[in-house]
């Protein structure tokens, strides 16, 4: 007798054995046949990262590229959906960092190596979880192809571009002014920083006028007290009649060996703001920090990766930031300089990812120059080979592409793309080529050389997705026949952090 029909749809077994049937026959793997002279149609996946579980959003997010990916492939297109996963340097680290803290231990108690092997024990485990998810969604991706941002192709394709950038003059190391995660002792992209307006105060305080300048005393304003104890200088407005007769002059800091100068500033100073009078610390705030530019000021960092006080914060070395800023209101008002306060709304720079105040802190990174990168990636759009549906966010688009900042790259992880740079402790030069290691240096054959520790931006290497997972550097048919690809389908929250990127790199490196 036959089977019976079940009396209501079973969708985990009808939907398994069709999905089985339709990969045993490779009905998603796209055609390679050189002969094979169908349109082509590509759309490489949004990769997840491997930090947890799919959610919904990824659930909504997949069936509309699947809608696409099979309407394509019905009409007889030659298809593609690219399937991956990425890294996800910080955030990856940051969860298996949370694991070792249940654990009673750090990072730094088990060593870099160690901890790498706990990562991936973890990507094995998150990863296949991911695609199992993505399968029983129905998804026809390529599963053959699936690739994940640390395979030994992929980081092939991020170390080649690196060396090609740095070799044309467009990356660059240099100590500029960053913003600092203190709980994940690395440095953060502007795009990783979230400005939150909360509450705080407004602390006005007085630096002394020095005994040869006459005396006295000058007041200014601050929401981070800490911070004078980087100060270089006193600025007011060089129209403003209440200081007229200070300029030139110095004020005496009243907890370290150091006078500061008063200068005259009118881009930074509003003498209608405040006490007109503004303190600057250039390796603490990024106007204080133009300023200093501008005046050839001393750049002073007073704080340890941790956040902690260093050695330029004099008595208040070792304290927490935080504690430090009660300390010096408290000294400050045992000196009788402290002039009061005052509620103020302020805008707080948060981690994205450890949700921790960052500090703006002058630091030595490893950066790229994106004008030259964001000018043909913006005509691209102008001239109407991409197309941003919806359209409103075009505008949005060029705003940010014409404003572009260079992009800070180097991250202090562990968790990531080492960048591929030796240094020679005998010469001085730089090795930079495309190898895991290096046997010596190129220029004088030493073997004292040591590999840059900071890993690359999760971002750029997810910005090679489209050409990287087609087996670029190499030539190929398979890199011609799917880059670039047809359609991609994301959010408008990564447009600028992995759109734009992608479109700068495909550009400058596959000219398309």
């Amino acid at each position: 007798m036959a089977d019976e029909l079940p009396k209501g749809f079973e969708p985990q077994t009808v939907e398994a054995r069709w999905y089985a049937h339709w990969v045993e026959h490779g009905v998603f793997h796209p055609s390679e046949d050189p002969d094979d002279d169908r349109p082509t149609y590509v759309l490489p996946m949004p990769l997840p990262n491997v930090t947890g579980s799919l959610h919904m959003g990824h659930a909504m997010m997949c069936t509309l590229e699947d809608v696409l990916v099979r309407a394509h492939r019905m009409r007889d297109y030659n298809t593609l959906y690219q399937p991956g996963t990425d890294h996800a340097g910080i955030a990856t680290q940051v969860v298996v960092e949370r694991q070792l803290r249940r654990d009673g231990i750090s990072r730094h108690d088990i060593g870099r190596d160690k901890f790498l092997e706990r990562v991936w024990e973890w990507k094995r485990e998150c990863g296949g979880r991911i695609v199992e998810q993505q399968k029983v969604l129905g998804l026809s991706a390529d599963w053959d192809r699936s690739c994940f941002t640390m395979d030994p192709t992929y980081c092939r394709a991020v170390r080649e571009a690196f060396v090609r950038l740095y070799h044309e003059g467009l990356i660059y190391r240099a100590e500029r002014l960053i913003y600092w995660d203190c709980v994940a002792h690395t440095v953060l992209s502007n795009l990783e920083v979230n400005n939150e307006e909360e509450n705080g105060e407004l602390f006005e305080f007085a630096y002394p006028i020095a005994a040869e300048d006459g005396g006295g005393e000058i007041v200014v304003a601050t929401t981070r007290p800490e911070t004078m104890l980087g100060d270089t200088a006193v600025a007011v407005h060089p129209d403003d009649p209440r200081y007229q007769g200070l300029h030139g002059k110095s004020v005496d800091h009243p907890f370290v060996d150091r006078k500061i100068p008063i200068i005259t500033d009118a881009i930074l100073v509003d003498p209608k703001f405040g006490t007109g009078a503004v303190k600057v610390t250039p390796a603490h705030d990024h106007n204080d920090f133009e300023t200093g530019q501008r005046h050839d000021l001393e750049l002073i960092n007073i704080l340890n990766p941790d956040g902690t006080i260093n050695d330029n914060g004099g008595p208040f070395q070792g304290q927490d930031r935080f504690e430090a800023r009660k300390a010096v209101k408290r000294a400050l008002k045992e000196k009788g300089l402290a002039k009061g306060s005052k509620n103020h709304r302020l805008m707080i720079p948060r981690s994205d990812r450890t949700a921790s105040i960052v500090e703006p802190m002058l630091s030595l990174q490893w950066f790229v120059k994106t004008k030259p990168l964001a000018e043909p990636a913006m005509q691209a759009v102008r001239d109407g080979k991409t197309v941003i549906i919806p359209e409103e966010w075009t505008k949005t688009y060029e705003h940010w592409m014409t404003n572009i900042l260079d992009w800070c790259i180097s991250r202090q992880l562990w968790w990531g793309h080492r960048i591929p740079v030796w240094y020679c402790d005998d010469c001085d030069h730089l090795t930079v080529v495309n190898a895991e290691s290096v046997e010596g240096c190129e220029k004088c054959g030493s073997k004292n050389i040591r590999q840059e520790e900071d890993v690359l931006d999760t971002w750029f290497s997810s910005a090679l997705w489209p050409f990287g997972t087609q087996g670029w550097p190499e030539d190929s048919l398979k890199l011609r026949r799917f880059y670039p690809a047809s359609d991609l389908e994301t959010g408008y929250d990564i447009l600028f952090f992995w759109v734009a990127r992608m479109m700068m790199m495909g550009i400058h490196f596959m000219g398309e």
